[in-house]
């Protein structure tokens, strides 16, 4: 049967796209075929990414980049593996024109950063 050949498979489109709304268009969501009914797929929740321009723009020179990744059990019982980015910023004053931070910096703030993740999917409804 052809329905069986379209369970498991992955789509992936934009936010956009699903909520009619052109402020969403730089995430892409990948979404699971899980069943089909007659002409309807329901499809589950499969993965969220940047579109590559919007990564581009985000990341600029004389900063620094920080990346970390956690898995989070959320409250429904799905374990989840998160990624984030943060960048060092420069502050109000400042005169010199990059901000770079040293190794200690990043290791605390790439702890920080999975500490909130983790909290932050344990909490959500």
């Amino acid at each position: 049967i052809a329905s069986e050949a379209l369970k498991g498979r992955v789509l992936e489109l934009n936010l956009a796209d699903l909520n009619n709304d052109e402020d969403q268009s730089y995430k892409k969501i990948k979404l699971c075929i899980e069943e089909i009914q007659g002409r309807n797929c329901l499809t589950d929740f499969h993965g969220m990414e940047l579109t590559r321009d919007k990564q581009c723009a985000l990341i600029r020179k004389g900063q620094t980049l920080i990346e970390a990744h956690a898995d989070a059990k959320t409250t429904d019982g799905f374990v989840v593996r998160l990624f984030a980015i943060a960048f060092t910023k420069r502050r109000q004053e400042q005169v010199k024109s990059n901000c770079y931070a040293r190794s200690a910096q990043i290791r605390k703030i790439r702890k920080k950063m999975v500490e909130i993740m983790t909290k932050e999917a344990g909490t959500v409804q």
